[in-house]
């Protein structure tokens, strides 16, 4: 089975061909934000990180921002330091580089100040642009795509209509070839045994080991994952404890076998079902996938979100016919129709499959046409 997408010289395969202007530090975001406003055909981030940040917490960041600069639906990338940051733009630059992407690096102090570094890179954006216009789709094989998956804003359909559904299209995309990324660790607190089941020993070692890392951060602030829920629109929307929550949130990744468990942030080096350390909160999970290097992310809810991606489609997925229709401006797929008898679980998951292949070849979902650009990165650890 193969879509159309934009090969880059990595060997990765694009849905989308943006130019991405990043800033190293929260110190550029804002000479970022004027370069974008000038050129309004790249992508801007902000972010409030790069600085200050050590040990594991910087890593994470670091990691992030370069694999997000690198993920194939970006043709290039300028990256916005200031000079003194502790995440130097030229070594994050350097760090892009070596995954093969086509990079550029101006700092604000080098540049003599904020209206020299916004000219500069106004230049160096627009000659990006230029360059990565004639680039044309061409077929590739749908095991190059990664998918990520999310459930966010859950209620109690969502263990029963659209995450089974979700599960039905990422066992067709893992049948092709392809990735599907798991990710919430804790949301999968409490069914991590029935994910354990399905992988080698071994595998199954190093997911405990997360989700123990998991409780473990939770009780460190005094609260049981085990016994409670973070979210009150989850409660109101018909879960009462995490558990129930994540026996739901599993169906996500479908069936078939785990074949690795990746931290946050991190590319996937086997085809098929991964898990991700990745949190609940949904832009942080979101931004670590796509730093993973998913192309594409299909995001169900039983409450409603608009949440989208700067560089990546996300497809929403309705968990119940109410919402849908009060939502439906912020919904691509309504699985409520299974509860409402119209529509068989197999018949839905074949439509999230149809739309995954529909936005690989172009198709924009609702929350990309309306250009929600939600970005934010996991923190490990306080500032200093």
């Amino acid at each position: 089975m193969i879509f159309a997408g934009y090969r880059r010289r990595n060997g990765t395969v694009g849905v989308r061909n943006h130019v991405l202007v990043l800033p190293s530090v929260m110190c550029a975001n804002h000479v970022v934000d004027r370069i974008g406003r000038q050129v309004p055909e790249v992508i801007t981030i902000a972010h409030p990180t790069g600085c200050s940040q050590v040990g594991a917490d910087f890593e994470q960041t670091k990691r992030t921002l370069a694999g997000f600069a690198s993920n194939p639906n970006v043709a290039a990338v300028l990256v916005v330091g200031l000079g003194c940051e502790t995440n130097e733009s030229k070594a994050l630059a350097a760090e892009i580089a070596a995954r093969g992407q086509r990079v550029e690096v101006i700092g604000i102090q080098e540049s003599d100040g904020t209206t020299n570094t916004i000219a500069r890179g106004v230049e160096i954006a627009r000659q990006l642009l230029r360059e990565a216009a004639p680039l044309g789709r061409s077929q590739a094989d749908l095991s190059e795509l990664i998918v990520g998956t999310e459930c966010g804003g859950s209620d109690g359909f969502s263990g029963i209509t659209a995450n089974p559904a979700l599960g039905f299209a990422a066992d067709r995309i893992v049948e092709a070839g392809g990735t599907v990324i798991l990710a919430e660790l804790p949301e999968l607190v409490g069914a991590e045994h029935l994910l354990a089941k399905r992988a080698a020993p071994e595998i199954a070692a190093k997911l405990y080991e997360l989700i123990d890392r998991v409780e473990a951060r939770a009780r460190a602030m005094h609260v049981d994952m085990r016994y409670g829920n973070p979210s009150q629109g989850n409660i109101a929307g018909g879960l009462t404890t995490i558990e129930e929550k994540s026996l739901g949130a599993a169906y996500k990744g479908g069936s078939t076998e785990l074949r690795e468990v990746l931290e946050y942030a991190e590319r996937p080096q086997q085809k098929g079902l991964v898990v991700m350390d990745t949190p609940g909160q949904d832009i942080e999970q979101l931004t670590g996938m796509t730093a993973g290097g998913a192309q594409v992310t299909v995001f169900t809810t039983g409450r409603g979100t608009p949440t989208g991606s700067p560089i990546a489609p996300v497809i929403k997925v309705a968990t119940n016919t109410a919402m849908y229709e009060r939502m439906r401006e912020n919904m691509d797929i309504n699985a409520g129709t299974i509860i409402d008898g119209t529509k068989t679980l197999d018949e839905v998951g074949s439509e999230i499959f149809g739309w995954i292949l529909a936005a690989a070849n172009g198709r924009q979902p609702v929350a990309e046409a309306f250009e929600f650009r939600d970005f934010a990165i996991n923190r490990i650890g306080p500032s200093f």
